[in-house]
C-alpha cells in the first residue's frame, strides 16, 4: 500500500472560508488518483508554511485561486494551478446573487470579466463590476459596492468573505466543476512532470491513440483541410507554431502532429509555460546539474527539453515565456543542445518543437515582450485554428462524440436543441463543448430516460447559452416553453441572421425553428 501511494501525485490544496471546504467536499473524489492535502491558510501565512513544510516534505502541484493564488507565484518553488470559473459558474453565481438582491456587485481578481457585461446587457440586470490587485484595494471595492446598495457580492473566497463582513451576501464565484477541473489539471501537471523527470519513452509496438488523427472529428471543409495540413506538416520535422483562441485544441493538434511523424514512437513532452512559477520554469525546462543551487536533488535532474530527446517537445502558451528563458529557448533552437543549470558542459538533443499560443506573437514583439529572433525561429510553419463559431456544423457530431466518451451512450439531439447549439458563439471552443457533454451526461441521465438531448435539457445544462438570445425569445425559453416564435422576424432581422449564419439558410432555417420554405417565402416577402 505504501509504494502505491509514493506513486500517486502529491498535491496541496492553499484556499481560505468557503473556498476551502468547497474544496473539501470536491477533494473526496479523487482518493486513489492522488494525496490531496488541505492548507487553509491565506498570503503570507500561506507562503512561511509551504515554504517550512517543504524542508521535510514535497509536493507535486500546489492549487489555488484568486488573489491567493497569484500571490503565491514566484514565492514558492512549485508548480501553481489556479482554479478558473467558466460561463455556466458564473451564470450560477447571477442566480443566486439574484435570489438575494436585486442589486448585485461583483469584485474579481486583476482584471473585470466580459461575461457579466454581457449578462448585463443582454438581460438589463442591475450589476456594478470591480477589479482588485491587492487585499485592501478588495476591502475597498467591497465597502463601495455595499455602499451602493448591492446587497449580494460575487467574487473569490475571500472577497465572498469581506462580502459577508460588510452585511452583504457573499456569493462564491466558483463552482464544484471548476474546482474539479483544476484537481484534473493539477494532476495530468505533475504527472507529465515525473514522467519526464524519468525519461519515460514509449515502445514502437505500443502506439498511443491519443496521439491519432481520428481524435480531430468534423467533416467540415474547415476539419478536412486541418488533417490534411496535420499530415503535410507531422511529415516534416519542422518546428510549428499554433495560434488560435483558447480552447481550440492546440494541444490535440499538437499530438496528432506528433502521431503523424516518425517521431511518434518516442516520447511527447508537454509543457504548459503560463502554469508553472517562473522561478522553476528554468529548471523544469533545463534541468540542473549536482549541487547547482541550495536544496536541489543529489545527482541534479532532467529537464524537459532534454527528456523529450529523439521525440516531440510541445511549448503550450509560449507567449507567456519570460524573457530571460526565451534567450536560452532560442540557443537550443539554433545549437540543438542543453546546458543544465549550474552546469558548463552542454548535452547535445535531437527535439522537435512545437509551440502554441492563444496571444498575437507579432504584437507583444512590438511591445517588447517577445523575442523577434526566437518569433522568427518558432514561426517556421504555421498552423491557425479556427474557433468553433466557424465551423458550427460540426458541433452536433463532435457534441454526440463527447457524450459517448462521458458514459452518456449514443443520445439523440432533437431539432430545437440542434437549433440552439448552431446559433450558440462557442466562446470557449471545443473546451466548452466538452464541458457540456459532461454536464449532460450527469444531468441528461436522470432527465431524460429516452436519452433525448431538449431544449430545456440544454437550458438545464448551459443557461448561458441563452444569454445571447432576444429577450422575448430568452423569457419564453426561460418560462419552459418550447416552441420558438413562427411571426416572421423584420426584413432587417432577418438579412442580420443570413450574415451571421454566413449565408448558409439551412443553419438560419434551424436555428429560427422553421422550414426552409417558410424561410424562402419570409425572404421573399422582405
Amino acid at each position: 500500500m505504501q509504494n502505491t501511494e509514493s506513486a500517486l501525485p502529491a498535491i496541496w490544496t492553499v484556499s481560505v472560508t468557503r473556498l476551502s471546504r468547497l474544496m473539501q467536499e470536491v477533494s473526496p473524489e479523487f482518493d486513489g488518483r492522488a494525496l490531496i492535502d488541505p492548507i487553509d491558510l491565506g498570503f503570507e501565512e500561506a507562503v512561511s508554511h509551504i515554504r517550512e513544510r517543504l524542508i521535510t516534505d514535497d509536493c507535486d502541484v500546489v492549487l489555488s485561486a484568486g488573489s491567493n493564488g497569484e500571490y503565491l507565484r514566484n514565492r514558492i518553488d512549485k508548480p501553481i494551478v489556479l482554479v478558473r470559473p467558466d460561463g455556466f459558474d458564473l451564470m450560477q453565481a447571477l442566480t443566486r446573487a439574484r435570489r438575494h438582491s436585486s442589486r448585485i456587485g461583483i469584485v474579481s481578481y486583476g482584471v473585470e470579466l466580459p461575461a457579466f457585461s454581457a449578462f448585463k446587457q443582454e438581460f438589463g440586470l442591475s450589476i456594478e463590476q470591480r477589479a482588485y490587485t491587492h487585499t485592501e484595494e478588495a476591502r475597498d471595492r467591497v465597502a463601495e459596492l455595499v455602499g451602493l446598495g448591492c446587497g449580494a457580492i460575487v467574487g473569490t473566497g475571500y472577497v465572498s468573505e469581506l462580502a459577508d463582513r460588510a452585511g452583504a451576501v457573499g456569493i462564491l464565484m466558483y463552482s464544484p466543476d471548476s474546482i474539479r477541473r483544476a484537481f484534473e489539471q493539477a494532476i495530468d501537471l505533475a504527472r507529465m512532470l515525473t514522467n519526464a523527470r524519468s525519461g519515460v519513452r514509449r515502445a514502437a509496438t505500443a502506439p498511443d491513440s491519443r496521439y491519432s488523427l481520428r481524435r480531430l472529428i468534423g467533416n467540415s471543409e474547415t476539419m478536412v483541410a486541418l488533417r490534411d495540413q496535420v499530415r503535410l506538416f507531422g511529415a516534416s520535422d519542422r518546428t510549428v507554431l499554433i495560434t488560435g483562441e483558447t480552447g481550440t485544441g492546440k494541444e490535440l493538434v499538437a499530438q496528432a502532429l506528433h502521431g503523424a511523424s516518425p517521431r511518434r514512437s518516442a516520447a511527447f513532452v508537454a509543457i504548459n509555460c503560463g502554469a508553472v512559477a517562473e522561478s522553476l520554469l528554468e529548471s523544469e525546462l533545463f534541468g540542473y546539474a549536482d549541487g547547482a543551487f541550495t536544496g536541489s536533488r543529489r545527482g541534479g535532474r532532467v529537464g524537459l527539453i532534454e527528456a523529450a530527446n529523439g521525440g516531440t517537445l510541445f511549448l503550450d502558451e509560449i507567449g507567456e515565456m519570460p524573457l530571460a528563458l526565451q534567450t536560452r529557448l532560442l540557443r537550443v533552437l539554433e545549437e540543438r543542445e542543453v546546458l543544465r543549470v549550474g552546469s558548463v558542459r552542454a548535452t547535445p538533443i535531437d527535439v522537435r518543437v512545437i509551440a502554441a499560443t492563444h496571444c498575437e506573437l507579432d504584437n507583444l514583439v512590438r511591445e517588447g515582450r517577445f523575442r523577434r529572433d526566437l518569433y522568427y525561429r518558432l514561426n517556421v510553419l504555421r498552423m491557425s485554428l479556427a474557433p468553433l463559431r466557424e465551423h458550427a456544423d460540426d458541433v452536433p457530431l463532435l457534441l454526440m462524440g463527447f457524450l459517448r466518451a462521458a458514459g452518456a451512450g449514443a443520445m439523440v439531439i432533437d431539432g430545437p436543441a440542434q437549433a440552439t447549439l448552431l446559433r450558440h458563439d462557442w466562446p470557449g471552443n471545443i473546451r466548452e463543448l466538452r464541458n457540456l457533454a459532461e454536464r449532460i451526461a450527469v444531468l441528461g441521465h436522470a432527465a431524460s430516460p429516452l436519452s433525448a438531448l431538449t431544449r430545456p435539457l440544454l437550458l438545464r445544462c448551459a443557461p448561458e447559452m441563452f444569454a445571447a438570445l432576444s429577450a422575448p425569445i430568452a423569457e419564453t425559453l426561460v418560462s419552459g416553453e418550447h416552441a420558438v416564435s413562427r411571426q416572421r422576424p423584420e426584413p432587417a432581422a432577418l438579412q442580420a441572421l443570413l450574415q451571421q449564419h454566413r449565408g448558409q439558410r439551412g443553419a438560419m432555417a434551424a436555428a429560427l425553428g422553421v422550414s426552409r420554405s417558410t424561410l424562402w417565402r419570409w425572404m421573399q416577402d422582405g
